[in-house]
């Protein structure tokens, strides 16, 4: 089972589907957490290379995405392929994965 798979079957499991607008909003507070976290541990910037992250926060904003990705009927892992494609495609063509 992969991941994606684990998140729908716990959220089918203990009740808790929600629409996708519900998701989104859940998936924006736990990234949330995570900036939090850096602009704390950075001193709000003054100290960059001492950003800090815990790993159940990034479990948690992985869990959000995932569930929103059921939500929206996406396969998370073929949305990846996608992206990863479309990076390797503007780094082969302009030497930098960012949009213009």
């Amino acid at each position: 089972m992969n991941e994606q798979d684990r998140v729908a079957a716990f959220l089918a499991e203990h009740d808790m589907q929600r629409p996708l607008a519900y998701r989104v909003l859940d998936l924006e507070s736990e990234v949330g957490e995570i900036a939090k976290e850096v602009t704390t541990s950075t001193g709000y910037g003054a100290r960059p290379n001492g950003a800090a992250v815990a790993p159940d926060e990034i479990g948690d904003a992985l869990f959000a995405l995932l569930a929103v990705a059921d939500a929206a009927g996406v396969d998370a892992g073929e949305a990846l392929d996608v992206a990863i494609e479309k990076y390797d495609r503007r780094v082969d063509e302009s030497r930098d994965a960012g949009s213009n």
